[in-house]
């Protein structure tokens, strides 16, 4: 039984052999069903990743609070020039501390200047002053020099650690340690030392995006003390035609809960906090988590979707399959009658024609693995998308193929061994 299974085996393979330009043909679908599926998954694996990397980085720990502008704000004109006051407010930050259990850190935010000069060159930079857990909650690591510090705040020094972006903006030529950096305020400008240079903050396709919410790699940190005793709570943006004067204590605070499950019951009292404090609606609220739960789920969905347009392929390759090896079990007859005719059984006849299909299909997924991967790398090479191959992706796809190649091969095979010995012998 042995030798006749390898002997059936070897007659299969040596059919296809006498046909390499028609067996080639009809594995294509194959070859690119599978190349397309590894190609579209691993297109929406790297985009996925993206995102939730970007969230990751924000804090799944975290509640982010930002000071947001509403439509209908108080506006005190004079002249030209108007006094905007909204935003986050010391009695928030307090009743947070004082009421919201589960919470380690509230880091304050204030970016008091719009607008920086070093040297010769000028830029419209964010100045931003916050503390030193800053940068253990958000998960931001110094490349070189130090970061902000407990002391730098009591101390109130003039200090400042630069974004990536920054340092090849005002100091392309030059290493930016222990320079200065003149950050406006209005009708002067103060001067900071700059102690350390952020890592650049990395997201594929567009890295200049940086945290989203916050773009790490385009902003200048100091210390908070500094901030809110140098620069008041008053600063000011130029618009065109008009000079806007914005009064606010905090422009974002970031809210760290010391448990990941205490993230989102925490969130809900934030903002009930909020909402008692303020008449009308001048912040927003983010919570990384949700969002990230949000992404894994939209990841899943658009894995499905893309398996499932990209799986049509492998339908098609599969019908191809059946449609030719039809027409070789008519082409054949004579040839299966003489087989049955010397005591050929009906299963050796399926197992044949079934051995051609499985070894096209399993054919075609192997070098469909290989356009796919390659694919997949071409594309994140001259592109600039990332792209990621998962290895669940290369088995699904190669399995799925060789289950096409059965499901499809079979109905031929059985068509085959049916044949009626006689009226096959007679067939012309």
């Amino acid at each position: 039984m042995r030798l006749l299974s390898l002997e059936t085996f070897r007659l299969g393979v040596d059919n296809l052999r006498l046909h390499k330009l028609r067996s080639l043909l009809t594995s294509l679908g194959i070859i690119f069903g599978v190349a397309a599926v590894i190609c579209m998954l691993s297109i929406s694996e790297g985009a996925s990743a993206d995102e939730m990397r970007m969230i990751q980085l924000l804090g799944t720990q975290n509640i982010i609070l930002n000071s947001v502008k509403p439509p209908q704000t108080t506006q005190t004109s004079q002249g030209t020039s108007f006094l905007v006051e909204y935003g986050i407010t010391r009695a928030d930050v307090d009743m947070i501390q004082a009421t919201i259990p589960h919470v380690t850190h509230v880091v304050p935010l204030k970016t008091v200047s719009y607008r920086v000069r070093a040297g010769e060159t000028q830029s419209n930079i964010d100045v931003t002053g916050t503390t030193a857990d800053f940068f253990e909650v958000v998960n931001i690591r110094v490349a070189r020099g130090r970061a902000l510090s407990a002391e730098d705040d009591l101390q109130r020094t003039n200090v400042c650690v630069i974004g990536e972006s920054v340092r090849t903006r005002l100091f392309p030529y030059k290493d930016p340690m222990g320079e200065t950096i003149l950050a406006e305020r209005y009708p002067t400008a103060i001067p900071f030392t700059v102690v350390g240079i952020l890592q650049e903050v990395k997201t594929a396709g567009a890295p200049a995006r940086g945290v989203e919410e916050r773009d790490l790699n385009s902003e200048i940190l100091i210390p908070f003390g500094t901030a809110a005793a140098q620069f008041g709570e008053t600063t000011r943006r130029i618009g065109a035609g008009s000079r806007e004067f914005i009064k606010m204590q905090y422009s974002g605070l970031y809210v760290h809960a010391d448990e990941i499950e205490n993230v989102l019951p925490v969130s809900k009292m934030v903002e009930r906090v909020l909402e008692t404090n303020h008449s009308k609606l001048d912040y927003e609220v983010k919570v990384p988590l949700a969002r990230l739960e949000l992404a894994q789920k939209k990841k899943r969905n658009n894995q499905l979707t893309l398996g499932f347009i990209a799986g049509i392929s492998l339908l098609v390759g599969g019908i191809g399959i059946m449609n030719i090896m039809l027409a070789t079990v008519t082409e054949r007859t004579r040839e299966i009658g003489i087989r049955r005719a010397l005591g050929a059984k009906r299963r050796h006849i399926t197992v044949q024609f079934l051995v051609e299909t499985v070894v096209l299909s399993t054919a075609g997924g192997l070098i469909g693995v290989l356009l796919g991967v390659a694919g997949a790398h071409l594309v994140s090479s001259f592109a600039e998308w990332e792209t990621i191959v998962r290895g669940w992706s290369v088995a699904v796809s190669f399995g799925l193929s060789v289950l096409v190649g059965i499901f499809f091969g079979m109905y031929p095979a059985m068509t085959a061994a049916r044949l009626d010995p006689i009226e096959a012998l007679r067939y012309e």
